[in-house]
C-alpha cells in the first residue's frame, strides 16, 4: 500500500513475513483460521463495521485482535472488511458522502480534516474524557496529529518518521562520514556530488547519482521547511510558506539534477515503489523514505543499505512523528460507545499489541511499543532504535491533521515541480503557480 501522504511504498511479501513474526504465533493462526468467519456472522446483540487497507499479515493480525475483542465484549460482533490502499480511500470516500462510514474505520492523515469538517467522524473527546478510550500512555503532542478545530476526532494507529535509505557501501567507498541527526542540507548536497564523482554505472551504463530528486515530494519540501523554522500550513486555511521559500527549494533541487548529484527526470517520475525508485534500479545511493517501508530496501537491495536522519539547516531537524495512520469513529454510528471500546482496546490492550506488534508501524502506546521492540532484529529493529535516536536529538511538536485541500495541494505540488524537471517552468513561475492553486483550494 502506498501509505498516507508519505508515498509510503509495500513491503515485499519477505519483509512483511519477517517483521509478522513478532508476537504472532502459529498457535494464533490456527485460532485465526478457525475463527475468521464470525467477521460476517449476524448477531441479536451489537454489530460494529470495521475497515482498514493493508497487506495479508496485517489483515491476519487485525482479525485476530478483532475476534479477541469480541471475546472480550459478549454479544459484540465486528464484520470487518479490508483492502488494498487506494481502492480502500475511494471506497470510504463513497461511504462517507452517502452518510454510511463504517463504525469504526482506518484513517489516512489526510482524510481527518477532510471527514471531521464534512461530519463524517464523531469527536472523541467525551469518550477520552470518561477514559472510554485511554490516551495516557500516548504523546500529548502526538495526539494532536488527529485533532480538527481543537476536537479529537482521530488517534495514531501508528507512529513514524522520516528518513534517507542510503547505501553504506557507497558512502565508504565516497569517504562520506555516516549521517548523524545533526548532518545539514549542504552535507547532503556535497555527498551527493562526491558520489556522482566517483563515476559509477547503472546496470544499463548510465552515470550513477548520490540521490532520488525530492523536489516533487511533498514531505522532503515540509522536512527542508521545518528545518528553518518554517511549516506547510498555518491554518486550515492558509499556507505557512512563501513563494520565496518554495523558490528556494525548487531552485536547489533542480540545480542538483541539472549538475548529474541526483537522479535524472524520466528515472524520478517513474518511481512509484522501492523496485521502481532510482536507488532501487542501481541508479543512485539514497532516497528519502519512512521507517516503516525502510524493511523493503535491504531486503531488495542487500545489508548494506541502512538508515539515516533527515538533513538539517543548522543542526535543526525538520523531522516530525507522524501518524502512519489514524483510527476513528463514524459520526453517524448506532453504537458510539461499543465502537469507542473498539478504538481503546486495539490501541490499548497488551495481548493486542504482542498480535498486531509493528504492522501499523510503532504502536503510539509506549508501554506496548516498549515490550514489542524486544523481540525486534534486523531492519525493524534499525528503524526502532533510529527513532529513539531522533526522539533523545530533540524534535519539533507535530502539526495538527493537514486541511481539507492539501490532497489537491500534493497534486498540484507534484506536477509544477514535473514543469520545472522539463525546463517548461522556472522554480519561481512553478512555485507562483502552486501558491495560487493552493490558495484557491484551501478557500474554496
Amino acid at each position: 500500500m502506498p501509505e498516507p501522504r508519505s508515498g509510503r511504498r509495500p513491503l515485499p511479501r519477505r519483509a512483511v513475513l519477517a517483521a509478522a513474526a513478532v508476537g504472532l504465533s502459529t498457535a494464533l493462526t490456527s485460532t485465526l483460521s478457525a475463527c475468521s468467519t464470525a467477521s460476517g456472522s449476524t448477531s441479536s446483540g451489537v454489530t460494529l463495521t470495521f475497515s482498514w487497507w493493508g497487506n495479508d499479515d496485517r489483515a491476519a493480525r487485525t482479525e485476530q485482535a478483532v475476534r479477541l475483542f469480541e471475546k472480550e465484549h459478549p454479544g459484540v460482533t465486528v464484520r470487518t472488511s479490508s483492502g488494498d490502499f487506494g481502492a480502500y480511500l475511494q471506497k470510504l470516500a463513497t461511504q462517507a458522502a452517502g452518510g454510511g462510514m463504517p463504525d469504526v474505520a482506518q484513517l489516512d492523515y489526510r482524510q481527518v480534516s477532510q471527514y471531521a469538517g464534512g461530519g463524517a467522524l464523531m469527536s472523541l473527546d467525551d469518550a477520552m474524557k470518561d477514559k472510554t478510550i485511554r490516551t495516557s500512555e500516548m504523546s500529548r503532542d502526538f495526539l494532536r496529529t488527529g485533532t480538527y478545530k481543537g476536537g479529537q476526532f482521530a488517534l495514531p494507529m501508528g507512529r513514524g518518521i522520516t528518513g534517507y535509505a542510503y547505501d553504506a557501501a557507497v558512502y565508504k567507498k565516497a569517504d562520506i562520514p555516516t549521517p548523524k541527526p545533526s548532518w545539514t542540507w549542504q552535507d547532503w548536497e556535497k555527498a551527493n556530488k562526491r558520489i556522482a564523482a566517483l563515476g559509477l554505472k547503472s546496470p544499463d551504463g548510465r552515470p550513477y547519482t548520490g540521490a532520488n530528486d525530492g523536489g516533487g515530494n511533498e514531505d522532503v519540501f515540509e522536512t527542508w521547511l521545518r528545518s528553518r523554522g518554517g511549516k506547510l500550513y498555518a491554518s486550515q486555511t492558509e499556507l505557512g510558506f512563501t513563494e520565496d521559500d518554495l523558490t528556494a527549494f525548487w531552485t536547489f533541487c533542480d540545480r542538483l539534477r541539472r549538475e548529474g548529484a541526483i537522479a535524472q527526470a524520466r528515472d524520478t517520475v517513474q518511481a512509484n515503489s522501492t523496485e521502481t525508485s532510482p536507488i532501487g534500479r542501481g541508479l543512485a545511493a539514497a532516497d528519502f523514505t519512512w521507517d516503516a517501508p525502510f524493511p523493503s530496501y535491504p531486503v531488495l537491495l542487500g545489508d548494506s543499505v541502512h538508515f539515516a536522519p533527515v538533513p538539517t539547516t543548522d543542526g535543526h531537524q525538520g523531522a516530525y512523528f507522524k501518524p502512519s495512520m489514524l483510527i476513528g469513529v463514524g459520526a453517524h454510528s448506532e453504537h458510539p460507545k461499543e465502537a469507542a471500546q473498539l478504538v481503546d482496546f486495539l490501541l490499548n490492550d497488551q495481548r493486542v499489541g504482542d498480535i498486531l506488534a509493528f504492522t501499523r508501524s510503532t504502536p503510539p502506546n509506549r508501554k506496548i511499543a516498549a515490550r514489542v521492540a524486544r523481540t525486534l532484529k534486523g531492519p525493524e529493529r534499525e528503524i526502532y532504535e533510529y527513532a529513539q535516536t531522533m526522539e533523545r536529538y530533540g524534535l519539533d511538536a507535530p502539526p495538527t491533521a493537514p486541511p481539507r485541500g492539501d490532497v489537491a495541494v500534493q497534486t498540484a505540488f507534484i506536477r509544477e515541480y514535473q514543469r520545472v524537471m522539463y525546463g517548461l517552468a522556472t522554480p519561481r513561475q512553478a512555485a507562483r503557480e502552486l501558491i495560487d492553486e493552493a490558495n484557491r483550494e484551501l478557500r474554496s
